[in-house]
């Protein structure tokens, strides 16, 4: 169950700030932030097992990100890659047309998801939980994301850290600066304060580790307004020991 925390038209200079874990079984493969398409410029992680992205940035100044829903009956093995479906709707010039092709394709053909698509002036939350693909506008502000809907208290990792996202949001210096408190968002993501999620039984934490399951990897995403300006950091492993980086960020459209 990954974590996507977003706030939107939030602060003054980064209309889209984002922090995101990606969780994971731990013998999947995996990349770190590449080149995905080059007609529109794409980047992302890239699943190796599915060729798909969990998590990328276009050079029109699109960010979709993917977290799986849990299936009722389990996963369909014979389903389309849910990742490939994130990176057709980077393809789009717009986060509305984005919104508007992932909300015109079958659910059935996909395990269930849910698909962030956001630009500095639009963001979309695209639900598929088993029957139908259901697109909803976000407003401004901060939102959390995990495996049901959007800012959904049912899920113990969200309601444990929300206010800490908010308080964090709400401080001058990262209202000024989103980019230079990186690290005070990297320190959230870190947290192992874990709770049994009621629905499954299991840990239920931003950062979590089990035994064959958990982190496998976090970014931190700030899309400035005016100048088109795009900060990309990775971390290759969990928050909680692995550094981050500076990572590639798609060239600007029409360069």
């Amino acid at each position: 169950m990954c974590t996507l925390a977003i706030y939107f038209q939030a602060t003054r200079d980064c209309p889209v700030v984002i922090a995101a874990n990606r969780d994971e079984f731990l013998e999947r493969p995996a990349g770190d932030p590449s080149t995905l398409l080059e007609h529109p410029h794409v980047v992302g992680g890239k699943d190796l097992r599915a060729s798909g992205t969990w998590l990328g940035i276009s050079e029109h100044g699109i960010v979709a990100g993917l977290l799986n829903r849990r299936a009722d009956n389990g996963p369909n093995p014979d389903a389309r890659s849910r990742g490939l479906l994130c990176l057709d709707a980077l393809r789009r010039p717009t986060a509305r047309e984005a919104a508007e092709f992932a909300g015109r394709e079958l659910g059935s053909d996909y395990n269930p998801f849910n698909l962030l698509m956001v630009s500095r002036t639009e963001a979309f939350v695209a639900y598929n939980r088993g029957a139908s693909i259901e697109v909803v506008e976000i407003k401004p502000g901060l939102h959390l994301l995990s495996n049901l809907d959007l800012n959904d208290f049912e899920c113990p990792k969200i309601s444990a850290s929300y206010g800490k996202f908010a308080d964090l949001g709400s401080r001058a210096d990262f209202r000024q600066d989103p980019v230079g408190q990186r690290s005070a968002l990297g320190a959230l993501l870190a947290d192992h304060n874990t709770q049994l999620d009621p629905r499954s039984g299991r840990p239920n934490a931003l950062c979590l580790h089990l035994e064959n399951y958990g982190t496998r990897s976090s970014s931190l995403i700030f899309m400035r307004g005016e100048t088109a300006e795009v900060a990309h950091y990775f971390a290759p492993g969990p928050p909680c020991v692995t550094a981050y980086s500076p990572a590639m960020v798609p060239r600007r459209a029409g360069t």
